[in-house]
């Protein structure tokens, strides 16, 4: 009988079958025809900026963690090394070395600490229950790490809690206290992360960095408690120096992007639901120290909404920067109460926000929006393009963009060839 996931196995026990520490390796998807090849240290993702800060509202939950299957039998078959109910570092890096199956179950992680799967074996599976918390301390993360190849990480029905009000100061991390970065899976290759839930990060979220051929399924972030209590710079998901990566079934919820794609090539963002925060972006690209690392290519948003943002869909390149953005596809998209731009593609962007004067360092092609409607509120725009020069973007094509409210358009009579199509 062949096992078909971690969970499975643990299913088959409790009906009697003896399939004991069943490690099936995680099927990899591959998209496109692209390569990319990514040596260096192990980095944490995020851009530090500080933004405009929008009306207060109240928004609805992101919603309880997923249950879309039932948790495993309370006595699996898994050695009891494998199998861990009370933190230590000791504890998790023997667990990693040594275990196909890894169980983490209601930790509490000391603070200052990483809960360190970096050094995950090939093909192994890692299921967390209950509520994991992390301890509070003033540190930059992040709080988990993950790394392998073939690997699966699942967490079903679990919570991954960051404890974000004991840190949340309205300065992100931009100053105030220091804050650690929450969910790092960084150089992993064929690595598939199902349902894993992050409640109230401190700041950045879901960090994915250095990795080919992954697929990030139904994730959470909850990050609805920092609306009004000082959350900034919360992003849900930064994706940077990665290939061929899929993400689907989103519901974030946070105060700064809700997908930010720094750079990367062949990176699918589906079936996303973002509430709060800047929308659905591209970079800011260009901030790195060289131009291959500052470069965007194929990157598609598709069947999302976009709720209660300053932005719905952004594409910010950074002022005096190098590098390129090119193939990018934003189709069936919804945005609802859109309180800055519905659609804004600028090369003026400095940490901190715009600078008013583009420049032609990164230039911008191949743009698609189609299938985009909604509505943004009376002070908005609905369409920002602040370009360098005619030529810095180009290749633009906007098909059944149907936007309401606030300002039709804002800098965009400057640049024809890009907004001929509105």
């Amino acid at each position: 009988m062949q096992l078909k996931s971690f969970a499975h196995a643990f299913v088959l026990i409790a009906a009697g079958y003896q399939a004991v520490d069943a490690a099936p390796a995680a099927a990899g998807l591959k998209i496109g025809h692209h390569t990319t090849i990514i040596h260096g240290k192990m980095t944490t993702l995020g851009h530090h900026h500080k933004t405009k800060t929008g009306p207060t509202k109240t928004h609805a939950p992101v919603g309880p963690a997923p249950t879309s299957a039932p948790p495993p039998p309370a006595n699996p078959s898994v050695p009891a090394s494998c199998h861990l109910t009370k933190y230590s570092k000791s504890a998790v890096a023997a667990a990693v070395s040594s275990c196909s199956n890894i169980i983490l179950d209601g930790l509490q992680v000391t603070g200052g600490e990483t809960l360190d799967l970096s050094k995950l074996k090939a093909g192994a599976n890692v299921l967390f229950r209950g509520t994991t918390t992390f301890e509070h301390a003033n540190w930059q993360g992040p709080l988990v790490v993950v790394s392998g190849s073939d690997i699966t990480v699942d967490g079903t029905g679990a919570t991954l809690d960051g404890q974000g009000a004991l840190y949340w100061d309205g300065k992100g991390s931009n100053g105030g206290v220091t804050k650690p970065k929450f969910f790092a899976l960084h150089y992993a290759t064929r690595a598939k992360v199902t349902n894993v839930r992050l409640l109230n990060s401190p700041v950045q979220a879901f960090s994915i960095n250095g990795c080919t051929d992954c697929q990030i399924i139904n994730p959470t972030h909850d990050n609805a408690a920092g609306d009004n209590a000082g959350g900034h710079n919360t992003d849900s998901m930064d994706i940077g120096a990665s290939s061929n990566v899929i993400v689907s079934g989103a519901k974030f919820h946070s105060q700064d992007d809700c997908v930010a794609v720094n750079s990367g090539v062949g990176i699918t963002f589906t079936g996303g639901s973002c509430i709060g925060g800047h929308g659905l972006s591209i970079g800011s690209v260009g901030k790195a120290d060289s131009t291959a690392k500052n470069t965007v290519k194929n990157v598609v948003f598709a069947d999302s909404t976009v709720a209660n943002s300053q932005n719905g869909l952004r594409i910010k390149t950074i002022a005096g920067g190098t590098g390129s953005v090119s193939g990018i596809t934003y189709r069936n998209i919804k945005l609802n109460n859109i309180s800055n731009f519905g659609i804004t593609i600028q090369q003026d962007y400095r940490n901190g926000g715009p600078t008013g004067k583009p420049t032609t360092g990164v230039p911008i092609s191949g743009v698609l929006l189609e299938n985009v409607s909604g509505d943004v509120t009376s002070g908005a725009a609905q369409v920002n393009v602040l370009c360098g020069s005619s030529t810095s973007c180009s290749g633009f094509a906007f098909k059944n963009v149907a936007l309401t409210g606030g300002a039709p358009k804002e800098n965009c009579s400057k640049f024809v060839s890009v907004c001929a199509a509105l």
